[in-house]
């Protein structure tokens, strides 16, 4: 199935400020584009360095531009296709950050 990016624009409000990261987040948008995901294992398959969180929260963390930015988001397979929520965007550090806190299952800063 497709996917479906929910609030793109977030990433590009990323990209507005943080303007080295742009080349990182339009190449995986550009693989995204084409992405054919029937289950979770799936999104991995595109991304191999994308990790599914635990706990049935239904999350993937996205490591872009060599693991220099991360990414939450949340998946739900419809019907049809494949809804993707940005619900994080942030450097690794920042990542670091929140897991310490323990709140990357939790987080929806968008």
């Amino acid at each position: 199935m497709k996917v479906h990016l929910i609030k793109k624009k977030t990433i590009y409000e990323f990209i507005k400020h943080n303007s080295q990261s742009r080349s990182s987040f339009e190449a995986w948008l550009n693989i995204l584009k084409y992405a054919e995901w029937n289950k979770p294992s799936d999104i991995v398959s595109t991304f191999n360095t994308a990790d599914i969180l635990g706990n049935s929260s239904q999350r993937v963390v996205f490591n872009i531009g060599g693991n220099n930015y991360r990414m939450i988001t949340k998946y739900y397979f419809g019907k049809k296709s494949v809804h993707l929520f940005i619900f994080w965007i942030g450097t690794h550090g920042e990542y670091d950050k929140i897991c310490k806190e323990g709140t990357q299952y939790s987080i929806n800063k968008y």
